[in-house]
């Protein structure tokens, strides 16, 4: 039986959804394995990817309804996490370690605005809907925030803000043939995956 080879995830945390991306080798010569998706609500239930808006502008009050909605996105998600992992591990990957690039980390009971406090809400949930089974299973997380990931990233690696952008290009390439597009959310989630990239 062979080593199972190590690899680092990233996702850019989006609501409903994240975007992953599988790297492999080391921080200074990362090699793309996988671009790909996972639901964090129900698409059956469309409520579930904005749980806390009670319609247009509006935050959902009613206890009982945000309970069920939150279920159904800690179920969803775990269940989409474990596919994924299980999909790795089949194919002899063994992930100790991600991170998450997300939009923001502020406390939404700090914000007054009630529509911007259901985005904070759903934001703070869809993160922990991530987080937690990643942590159950043994992976070591990082948060990031989106407007200081480049250069944190850069900061950690001691290189320039610029090299890392040309790497996260460059892993950009092979992105199609590894299964997905190559937008803001992947090239996020590379980058998320390339600072736990040891």
């Amino acid at each position: 039986m062979t080593k199972p080879q190590g690899a680092a995830l990233g996702f850019r945390v989006k609501s409903g959804w994240a975007a992953v991306v599988l790297l492999t080798e080391t921080a200074h010569s990362p090699q793309l394995f996988d671009v790909n998706r996972v639901e964090l609500c129900d698409p059956r239930l469309p409520e579930t990817r904005q749980p806390y808006h009670a319609g247009t502008g509006e935050l959902e009050t009613d206890s009982t309804t945000l309970k069920r909605r939150e279920r159904v996105v800690r179920c969803i998600s775990q269940q989409s996490l474990l596919t994924l992992l299980n999909g790795y591990r089949q194919k002899g990957f063994r992930v100790t370690r991600a991170a998450l690039v997300v939009g923001s980390q502020i406390d939404p009971a700090a914000i007054a605005n009630p529509h911007i406090r259901a985005h904070a809400l759903e934001g703070r949930l869809f993160r922990s809907a991530v987080e937690r089974p990643l942590q159950d299973h043994e992976i070591r997380t990082e948060v990031l925030l989106e407007r200081d990931a480049y250069a944190s990233v850069a900061a950690r690696l001691k290189q320039s803000s610029d090299d890392v952008k040309r790497a996260i290009q460059d892993l950009g390439r092979s992105a199609p043939a590894k299964g997905g597009p190559w937008r803001a959310e992947q090239k996020l989630a590379a980058l998320a995956a390339l600072l736990v990239l040891r």
